[in-house]
């Protein structure tokens, strides 16, 4: 009995525990559904709170607070009713992560380094210019010999060179022989007379070329004696020869020219651009090829001041002391005349805040970067430049220590940035002069630029490993060419005008791993022939990024077969040769398409 009364309450305390529980549960329930209904959002002050956002950076937004990721500062409260603070879009684009993927979007920190340049310069060896002669005919007469009959013979001063008949210079030679004869037999009465007239005829003779010593030689020489030598001014070497034996020549006639190569100065033009990195007595590394292995260090003695005025160039001289060398038993100097010569600046700065060339875009001569803002924000950023080299700019202003910079996939952010805004926020603008013509191209649609954008994108890449003479470069740029341009392709197949265009450049994007440089030229060439076409064809659009078009007035030389002259397109400046790679990256000038 006592067992089943034990039973009854067990049971009876079970049901209550579950009806406890249902009636906890249903007021769990009717909670949450006012929590839904917003009755229970968060709230300050009685008023519900939407998110939290940065005052700094509005684009920083939570749903909780806490601090910006960007400057570090809390999150403040966006209230119901309330109208947010919205970024500011002037220069600024926001980019998904696919997106950023996709553009393959890299960033660095500026910082203060000690930049470096190496300035590679071609130019030719001439000889001492303040040791050049040319010996021209002081009178009318006939060649009878010629002691010198060569060009590139090595003379020594007082050297006779040709011998001479003048019947004008024998009248002079007897008028002073007659007076020197006077003098030793004159009185004291008449001798100061004398030798007035002897002064006199000396001057005359001297004016015609003759020396001292062959003045004073005169009155020894016999009557038969009818011919003068013509003596070599100047120890060097003889570069022109104007004269043959037999030949009659008259007053003023060039005879002889004569260099001394003792001194050799290699002179080259340096680009305006450049010359600031250039100053008086520093060292040039000096090659050629006409002394294979072998480095000439000397130091810069003169910058011209006037400038080429169709080159934008100024010649620069390098004074190179040029020693003897045994050959075949003979002396020759080492350095050739007008020999074609390289040579190599190093020139060096103190830190500077610099900024890495990639992430600047120079449209219309207006520098800028893309500055990254964090959580996938980039802001268009003018900068004032100042010296360049290899890799980096000199900032005088615009950017601090420590902010990041887009130093790839910048290009890109600028076309999107202008093409969702339209605006002159953007770098980008329309391709100048592009020719209108009855070829031409229908303008893009937005998607469609992005594109072509993403092409010209890769193929500038490849075009600057060649101005690098970086093969490695070169092959890594070539294998995302052909996937962009074969999407290219296929997004341009329903446009007839384009699909010709497009379908060329998908063939001849297909490069190989080129074996040498010359090789990589080769196929570059072929690939751009096709997109400056394109390119010029293309109307003036506001979904395309600048062009500027350079000629290479030497291409002939970059691969067998090459043409004598091409142009390139390149999406921003400076000027750099992917025919003629480092050696002459600067060769060429800018040109109209």
């Amino acid at each position: 009995m006592k067992r089943s009364h034990a039973l009854l309450w067990m049971v009876i305390i079970a049901v209550a525990a579950a009806a406890s529980g249902w009636f906890a549960a249903q007021r769990q329930t009717s909670m949450q559904v006012k929590h839904a209904d917003g009755g229970g959002a968060p709230s300050e002050g009685g008023r519900k709170v939407l998110y939290y956002q940065s005052g700094m950076h509005p684009w920083i937004r939570s749903d909780k607070p806490g601090k910006c990721t960007i400057c570090g500062m809390p999150l403040t409260p966006v209230f119901e009713g309330e109208k947010p603070s919205e970024p500011s879009t002037a220069g600024i684009v926001s980019l998904s992560s696919n997106n950023i993927s996709v553009l393959q979007v890299r960033t660095t920190r500026i910082q203060r380094r000690a930049l470096e340049r190496t300035l590679h310069v071609a130019g030719i060896m001439e000889d001492d210019d303040t040791k050049h002669r040319r010996l021209s005919a002081y009178i009318e007469g006939r060649i009878e010999k010629l002691n010198v009959d060569h060009v590139g013979a090595t003379i020594v001063e007082g050297q006779p060179l040709a011998t001479f008949h003048s019947p004008m210079l024998l009248g002079l030679e007897r008028e002073y022989v007659n007076v020197v004869k006077q003098l030793t037999e004159a009185t004291p009465t008449v001798k100061a007379e004398l030798e007035k007239l002897k002064t006199s005829a000396e001057n005359r003779l001297r004016l015609m070329g003759l020396t001292t010593a062959q003045i004073e030689a005169m009155p020894s020489r016999k009557d038969s004696d009818h011919l003068f030598e013509i003596l070599a001014p100047i120890s060097g070497t003889v570069v022109t020869r104007e004269i043959y034996e037999g030949q009659y020549v008259k007053e003023g006639d060039r005879l002889f020219e004569i260099a001394d190569f003792s001194t050799m100065w290699f002179q080259f033009d340096a680009y305006e651009r450049d010359l600031p990195w250039l100053k008086i007595g520093q060292f040039v590394d000096v090659t050629t090829p006409s002394t294979p292995g072998k480095v000439f260090k000397a130091s810069i003695r003169f910058i011209n001041p006037n400038l080429n005025e169709t080159t934008r160039t100024a010649k620069v001289r390098v004074e190179i002391q040029n020693p003897w060398v045994q050959e075949g038993g003979t002396q020759r100097r080492e350095l050739l005349h007008r020999a074609y010569a390289e040579g190599q600046v190093r020139s060096q700065l103190g830190e500077v805040l610099a900024v890495p060339r990639s992430a600047v875009l120079n449209p219309s001569g207006k520098p800028a970067v893309y500055l990254s803002l964090g959580e996938a924000h980039y802001q268009h950023r003018s900068v004032q430049l100042g010296r360049v080299t290899d890799e980096f700019y000199e900032v005088l202003s615009g950017l601090n220590e420590g902010d990041e910079v887009v130093i790839a996939g910048n290009l890109l952010i600028d076309a999107q940035a202008q093409i969702l805004s339209g605006s002159e926020t953007a770098s980008a603008s329309p391709i100048q002069n592009a020719p209108q013509t009855s070829a031409s191209l229908s303008t893009p649609d937005t998607t469609e630029a992005t594109f072509l954008v993403d092409f010209l994108n890769r193929f500038d890449r490849v075009r600057k490993a060649l101005a690098q003479d970086d093969l490695d470069a070169f092959r890594t740029a070539a294998e995302t060419l052909l996937p962009s341009a074969h999407s290219l392709a296929e997004k341009f197949k329903t446009h007839p005008e384009w699909k010709a265009w497009t379908d060329k450049l998908e063939q001849r994007s297909a490069l190989t791993p080129a074996p040498t440089l010359v090789e990589a030229r080769r196929q570059f060439h072929a690939l751009n022939e096709s997109v400056v076409g394109m390119t010029q064809a293309t109307p003036t659009t506001t979904n395309l990024p600048p062009l500027k078009f350079y000629q290479c007035p030497m291409a002939s030389r970059s691969f067998p077969g090459a043409p004598k002259s091409a142009i390139w397109p390149q999406l921003q400046g400076p000027l750099e040769n992917p025919y003629m790679g480092k050696d002459m990256i600067d060769c060429g000038t800018e040109v109209k398409p």
